[in-house]
Parts: C-alpha cells; sequence; structure tokens
C-alpha cells in the first residue's frame, strides 16, 4: 500500500445514486433509515433535483447524494455497483421495524457465508442494496 500521501489529505464526502422518485427515496432514507435531510436543491436549468442525507453534518461524515433527474424513467441498475452499508446496534430489531414500515427485506440478519458477522439487506424504492452490519 501505498503511504506517501499525507495523513488527511482525502475524506469521504458522499456517495451519489440516482433515484427515480425523490420523495420516496427521502421517506426510506429519513423516515425509514433514520437519517435526516441535509439540503435539497432543485436545478430548474439543468432538469434535475439533489437531495443530501445522512447520520451526521456533511462536514465531518460522509452522507448520500440522492440525484433525481426530472422526467426521468425509472434507471438501470446495471452491475457495477454493490451497495451502501450501514452498522447498526439490533440488526433483528431494525429488520423487524423496517419490513413492518413495508420495507423489502432481500436478506434476512444472519450470519455471512464463511463468516460469523451477522448481515441483512434491505432494499430501498428504486432497488438500491442497503447492507445492514450488526455492530455491538
Amino acid at each position: 500500500m501505498d503511504d506517501s500521501r499525507p495523513a488527511g489529505e482525502f475524506r469521504m464526502l458522499h456517495t451519489m445514486i440516482r433515484v427515480h422518485d425523490l420523495d420516496k427515496s427521502i421517506d426510506f432514507y429519513c423516515g425509514k433509515l433514520g437519517m435526516k435531510l441535509l439540503r435539497r436543491k432543485d436545478y430548474p436549468d439543468g432538469k434535475f433535483t439533489l437531495a443530501f442525507v445522512g447520520y451526521g453534518d456533511e462536514a465531518t461524515n460522509a452522507v448520500i447524494e440522492l440525484t433525481h433527474n426530472w422526467g426521468r424513467e425509472p434507471y438501470n441498475l446495471g452491475d457495477g455497483f454493490g451497495h451502501i452499508a450501514l452498522g447498526v446496534k439490533d440488526i433483528y430489531g431494525v429488520c423487524k421495524r423496517l419490513a413492518e414500515a413495508g420495507a423489502k427485506i432481500t436478506r434476512a440478519p444472519g450470519p455471512m457465508k464463511h463468516g460469523t458477522t451477522v448481515i441483512a439487506f434491505v432494499e430501498d424504492p428504486d432497488g438500491y442494496k442497503i447492507e445492514l452490519i450488526q455492530k455491538i
């Protein structure tokens, strides 16, 4: 590994995903996963809206940028993107609460194959996978 870069030179800022229905996506990430809507701005000339959601201020936390291109049909997710991962304290309770709220659990909580880490997967309204990882 090349450690020639000065410490602190880079910091993860955000992950951007394109979404079909911005309001549904904000409800999922904020209403179901407990993030906060940090900022939202329309760009009429470009016909798109950006919304940033996360668990803390952008100055110190990585966040998710939700990009909504106006008038666009749902996106083909492709096969290059994997998932977003979130650490949770009670994965079984979180999955139960998410399922009761109508979220689609695509992998029930349990140990990962070939390991002991307890994980689960939930799907957002556009089909993006969110991995939940049990953190003690």
